[in-house]
């Protein structure tokens, strides 16, 4: 009996985990790369989050993005980042940009986007968009 049950809460606990995955995240909004242009010049405080690993951001980054990976973003965002910001979050996987959104939104974060599909793939497009810096005024 007690084998059944420990079960069943190990279901309903994973159930509840790919339910949170898949959830739409509050105050995300989904931009195709072609539309961020029109955005940015938009919001005057656009800033463009990478959650990559900084080894990765390294390796290959869009200029003008700001590096905090996903382990660090509950610590440090008020480093370069504001609620009153609007943050095009950057993400190598659809749980790193939900997980950051969820972050920011519990920060009172609610202008957040993110690019649908690959944003590496398009690098070109991104890095020719004025955004403001890491800690810029």
């Amino acid at each position: 009996m007690t084998v059944r049950i420990i079960l069943f809460v190990l279901l309903v606990m994973s159930l509840v985990r790919v339910l949170r995955y898949a959830w739409p995240v509050r105050s995300l909004s989904f931009v195709e790369a072609r539309d961020v242009r029109e955005l940015a010049d938009q919001s005057l405080d656009m800033k463009m989050l990478d959650v990559r690993d900084a080894v990765d951001y390294e390796k290959n980054n869009i200029r003008g993005s700001i590096n905090i990976s996903l382990g660090r973003l509950a610590y440090v965002w008020q480093h370069c980042l504001s609620p009153r910001d609007s943050v095009l979050i950057l993400a190598d996987s659809y749980y790193k940009r939900n997980k950051a959104a969820r972050i920011l939104y519990k920060q009172g974060f609610r202008k957040l986007y993110a690019v649908n599909g690959d944003f590496l793939g398009n690098k070109r497009t991104l890095s020719d968009i004025s955004v403001k810096g890491c800690c810029e005024g």
